[in-house]
């Protein structure tokens, strides 16, 4: 069974991917909206330990996503799935940016 919670020691174990994403003028909504769409089935992911989307109060067409994996075989497997592909689909003619940087852990909290 998936863990549900984790201390802090556990999150900083694992596979990060930090998503920026810039929607193009006049996609902001839908993009906010593809988004929203992916954090339920991204979370049920078994690879998966957070997704968690931001988005600026000071630019509203540009977003932020933190999404932690236990290892980046989740992150691989995530973007093998129906719901990423269908949103990235979507997603990329909206966007006039997208950025995905992985990190991994040097210093243990």
């Amino acid at each position: 069974m998936k863990k549900t919670s984790y201390a802090p020691a556990d999150i900083n174990e694992g596979f990060v991917v930090a998503v920026t994403i810039e929607a193009k003028e006049g996609e902001a909504d839908a993009v906010a909206a593809l988004i929203a769409g992916l954090v339920a089935p991204t979370l049920a992911e078994p690879g998966v330990k957070l997704f968690i989307p931001y988005r600026s109060p000071a630019n509203p067409r540009l977003f932020f996503i933190f999404e932690l994996y236990i290892a980046e075989d989740g992150w691989r497997a995530h973007q093998e799935t129906a719901h990423f592909k269908a949103a990235v689909g979507e997603l990329l003619p909206r966007a006039s940016r997208r950025e995905r940087i992985p990190f991994v852990p040097y210093a243990m909290v």
